[in-house]
């Protein structure tokens, strides 16, 4: 593809040569004749003067290169769609394999692609263009949208709602049980009966392995966009708002409410029956125990914010040398008082 053509499709201003011929793309370092790659921060200039990139995606206001550029405002997000135009994913044809099993009274839309071992039960509704890769499972009284992926062994428990345009990765579960359990008279647990459905709006995708249950009473939601990656957790009768991340083994307690636009980095969590606002940014590994206004970003466990954790962390590294001067200065000290 003639990097013109790339401009062209990225909508982006190309300042070079426009028929250098681009066969596919790589990282900055490990790109080579041929390919194309990206820069977004200033701080990689270097690496951008030194790659064998035939052509390199960087901000409008991005250092000139000697290589082909191509600018845009939102460089990472160009590079994104470069991939699209060179990766061509598998394509599931129309049509129901014979050893799918789905029951009378499901409902399936047109131009559905159903696979090995998929198995719908009674009273489900999916609609147009669904892809269900094998063995898949769709329990009783679920409605879901238009356009649903869902890739090997994801699951959709009984009466949960899924949107349009959602994608399940290989191993999601959604709607499987919140951990209920209430502790009867002779000290035994009780299991707690979950009758609430999990939502997923549209444009939701959950990753490999990541499970959102169902609540007790009411619903779990997921709002709009929100992605959640592989091993993450969303328990029961949480609310996540629109395009907020939850990263890789993060997890939300019970009846956590999180704001649109969020991010949670890995293995962050928090509390439950905690509320987090609109745009809080929480760090690897914290936790969070009590509510968080919007805008925070929070670091710790418990968590505190970000500038105040880094202040603390800067102090408890010198903690060793401030012990060993006040050892020196009072010989009675000692690690054993």
């Amino acid at each position: 593809m003639k990097l013109s053509e790339i401009a062209a499709a990225l909508n982006a201003r190309l300042d070079g040569p426009a028929e250098v011929e681009i066969i596919g793309v790589a990282g900055i370092e490990e790109a080579q004749r041929g390919q194309i790659t990206f820069v977004s921060n200033p701080k990689y200039a270097a690496a951008a003067k030194n790659t064998r990139a035939s052509a390199v995606i960087v901000a409008e206001n991005f250092p000139a290169l000697s290589a082909p550029t191509l600018r845009t405002k939102n460089p990472y997000l160009a590079f994104a769609q470069v991939i699209e135009l060179f990766y061509k994913p598998p394509q599931f044809a129309a049509g129901i394999h014979p050893s799918a099993v789905i029951d009378s009274s499901a409902r399936v839309g047109k131009n559905a692609s159903i696979g090995a071992y998929v198995v719908i039960y009674n009273d489900v509704q999916i609609g147009d263009n669904c892809v269900l890769l094998p063995h898949v499972v769709i329990y009783p009284g679920a409605r879901i949208g238009n356009n649903f992926f869902a890739h090997a062994h994801s699951v959709v428990r009984e009466h949960c709602r899924v949107g349009d345009n959602v994608v399940l990765q290989n191993g999601a579960i959604i709607g499987a049980d919140g951990f209920g359990f209430a502790r009867d008279n002779a000290g035994e647990w009780h299991k707690i009966v979950q009758s609430g459905p999990a939502v997923l709006e549209d444009q939701v995708e959950v990753q490999a392995n990541a499970c959102v249950d169902r609540a007790s009473v009411g619903e779990t939601r997921i709002g709009h966009g929100a992605k959640i990656d592989n091993l993450a957790q969303v328990g029961h009768g949480s609310k996540v708002g629109r395009n907020t991340l939850l990263c890789a083994q993060s997890g939300l307690a019970g009846s956590t409410e999180v704001g649109k636009n969020a991010v949670f980095a890995g293995q962050a969590g928090s509390a439950g029956h905690v509320s987090i606002g609109d745009g809080v940014v929480v760090t690897a590994q914290s936790g969070i125990l009590k509510d968080v206004p919007a805008g925070k970003v929070m670091s710790g466990s418990p968590a505190i914010e970000n500038k105040q954790w880094l202040r603390s962390i800067a102090l408890f590294n010198k903690l060793p040398e401030l012990a060993k001067a006040v050892r020196g200065k009072n010989p009675d000290t000692s690690e054993d008082k």
